[in-house]
Formats: C-alpha cells, sequence, structure tokens
C-alpha cells in the first residue's frame, strides 16, 4: 500500500477514535472509565503505525518524496503508547517506543554537537551547520526516556538512559546559563535563555535525576524553575507572537512545573511562587478554554491547547480545590476533540489530536505521564 495513502488512514482512523472520546467523556462512572480506556487503547493501536512508520529509515532512501513529520511530535505518541503499555501489559505498545527510540539513538550517532537528537529538520545527521534546538529535542529526549522506564532488560535501559544522559552533557555543558535558564542551542533569533528550552529541558533533568540519583540533574531542574519563576508566563513570548503564542508557552513552561512538584517542598520560597505560576496559569485556562482565547487550535500554535488538560490533571493533585481544576480540565479536553472533529484536515489538526491523546493518557490513569521509575 503506498505510504501517504496509508498514514491517512491511520489519521483518520485516530480522529475516529478521538470523536468517541468525546461522547465517552462523561462524569467518572466505571462504566464511563473503562469506555474511555478501550478507546485510548483503540487510539494507541492505531497511532502505534505512524510512530513506527516514522522509524524506518529504510523508507526515507526508497521513497525521496516521503515527508515524514518532526520528530518531537512522536514524542509525545510515545509517551502515550508508554501509559498503553502500563495499562495493558501488552509487548506491541512498547516495541514500537524501542523501534522509535532506537532510530532517535542511530541519529544521534552521527549528529554534530555530539549527544544530539536528529529533529528531522534543521542540522542533519553529519552536518555541522545548521540549525539546532534544545527545546524539540527535549522532546525527543523525553519520548527515549520514557521507552527506558519501562523497558526491563538492563542492556536497553542502560543504552536508552545513556542517550539521554549524552543529550543532557551537550545541554548542561553548552546551553544551561548561570541564571538557571536555557537557551535553545544554534537558533539565529537568539542565543539569551528561552522559555520554550527551559521548560522542557527542566522537565526532563527532574527526570533524569529520579532515574540516576545524580544530584546536578536536580540542582539544573531546580534552577530551571527559579528562571522560570522570574517570568510573567502570559507575557513571556510576546517577543515571539503575542496572542497566539500563548498557549504553547504555558503547554512547555508548565512541563518543568509538572516534573518538578514532588521535588518542592510547601515551606520553600521557591514554591509558592511556582504555585503562584499555576495560579495565574489556571485564571488565564478558566478565562479562555473552551475557544475564547481567539487561538484557532487547528493551528501551530493553538494545537497545544489539547495538551494543557494534562497539565490541569497533574496540577489537581497539588491545588487546593481539586474538583474544581479536573472539571475545568474535562470540559477542554471535550472541548479539544471536537475541534478535532470538526476541522479541515490538515497538519495542525493532526498535531491537535496528538497532544489531546496525551492528555488523555493522563486523564484515564493519573501519575502516568510525569511517571518516575522509582516510585
Amino acid at each position: 500500500m503506498h505510504t501517504r495513502f496509508l498514514m491517512a488512514m491511520i489519521v483518520a482512523s485516530a480522529l475516529a477514535g478521538l470523536v468517541r472520546f468525546c461522547s465517552a467523556a462523561a462524569p467518572a462512572t466505571s462504566a464511563a472509565d473503562a469506555d474511555l480506556k478501550t478507546q485510548f487503547l483503540a487510539l494507541c493501536d492505531t497511532a502505534r503505525f505512524t510512530v513506527a512508520e516514522q522509524a524506518r529509515k529504510d523508507l526515507r532512501s526508497a521513497l525521496p518524496s516521503y515527508k515524514g513529520r518532526a520528530f518531537y511530535w512522536d514524542s509525545y505518541v510515545v509517551r502515550s503508547l508508554c501509559v498503553a503499555f502500563d495499562m495493558t501489559g501488552k509487548p506491541e505498545y512498547l516495541d514500537v517506543c524501542k523501534r522509535w527510540s532506537d532510530r532517535m539513538i542511530d541519529y544521534q550517532k552521527d549528529m554534530v554537537p555530539k549527544g544530539a537528537y536528529y529533529m528531522q529538520y534543521g542540522r542533519k545527521p553529519g552536518e555541522d551547520k545548521g540549525d539546532w534546538y534544545v527545546a524539540d529535542c527535549s522532546s525527543i529526549a523525553l519520548g527515549v526516556l520514557a521507552t527506558a522506564q519501562r523497558v526491563t532488560a538492563p542492556a536497553d535501559k542502560a543504552r536508552y538512559l545513556d542517550s539521554v544522559k549524552a543529550f543532557a552533557k551537550l545541554v548542561t555543558d553548552n546551553f544551561v546559563r548561570p541564571s538557571g535558564g536555557v537557551t535553545d542551542g544554534y537558533w539565529p533569533k537568539s542565543d539569551k535563555e528561552w522559555w520554550c528550552s527551559t521548560g522542557i529541558f527542566g522537565s526532563l533533568a527532574f527526570f533524569l535525576y529520579d532515574e540516576t540519583k545524580d544530584p546536578s540533574y536536580l540542582k539544573v531542574g531546580l534552577a530551571a524553575i527559579d528562571w522560570l519563576n522570574q517570568q510573567d508566563l502570559l507575557t513571556v513570548g510576546d517577543i515571539d507572537s503575542p496572542k497566539q503564542l500563548r498557549p504553547t508557552v504555558l503547554m512547555y513552561c508548565l512541563e518543568g512545573y509538572s516534573a518538578a512538584f514532588p521535588y518542592m517542598k510547601p515551606e520553600e520560597e521557591r514554591t509558592k511562587l511556582a504555585m503562584a505560576q499555576w495560579d495565574k496559569a489556571f485564571r488565564w485556562m478558566t478565562e479562555n478554554f473552551g475557544g475564547r482565547s481567539g487561538v484557532n487550535y487547528t493551528s501551530q500554535w493553538g494545537s497545544k491547547l489539547g495538551g494543557l488538560p494534562m497539565h490541569l490533571y497533574v496540577y489537581s493533585q497539588y491545588a487546593p480545590q481539586t474538583d474544581v481544576v479536573v472539571r475545568l480540565a474535562d470540559g477542554e479536553l471535550r472541548y479539544a476533540t471536537r475541534s478535532v472533529r470538526e476541522a479541515v484536515p490538515n497538519k495542525a489538526r493532526d498535531q491537535l489530536a496528538l497532544f489531546t491523546m496525551l492528555a488523555y493518557a493522563e486523564k484515564i490513569r493519573p501519575g502516568s505521564i510525569y511517571r518516575m521509575s522509582k516510585r
């Protein structure tokens, strides 16, 4: 079957699953929960084929016209597939994650600088010039690390973990600033600390600390939170695209905050500042969810609205009014799902579907996306 036709079928099937999610998103009952689980796994059963296609290096050489998507997209599917594996123990979910992670490591071996991941755009393996971004590659690293957390063979775990550690060394040695902020690698636009790279790499640092118990990772993660605490999350991205970018800023900055919760003590000033940031983000979501932000959900920046409920589900474990937070997340998850269903097919719609899938994983199995191996 022609590859692009196959990919179209996969996307269509995945979107059909999301439509079923929308009707299943009812008040929490055992029947509704069972239906959500069934539909989530059905979506995983289709999405894993897309990731498998992305991991086929031979496909790229055999079909020059093949245009795969950015690998950071896949990383969010991999994180969801890892949750499906947690839920079922079915090897087909983890096998795809391993295949994709193996391909990321294959490309990584030839990247310059050492430890970098290939994004499927920008700097290619073997090249020593061209753009290369810490933020996008931190997302890839989170997918590889999620795979490492699930494998049981010591050699496999070591290989995946070593890959992520090599990437982390590259970033900490070259792009983490004394302020705690992280620059975005080889980005002509700026060599200053950036909200996106700081949020995602900060999240990765906390995961690596849990895996290795190396205190240097915890130090990097907490320093990233300290830098983020000094930013206005509603305006820090204004230099790029004031209004349209806001959902994306929150999605990626909250990656750092969601991972940081277990490592912040309630009495610390850092924690108080972090909770103030969450409060500001929560107020924005309350006022702008349900299509009120004016940002198109099926756009590059608006697609991240589909992932914001994931962060709310994490936040609900620490927020004073858990039920209020969960209701807000549930409502936005339903709205994002309807947006996927009603949109004209395009890449941004597909990206919205992927972030929405990630949110469903956290909804169905709380604590799964920010799961740490040893807890």
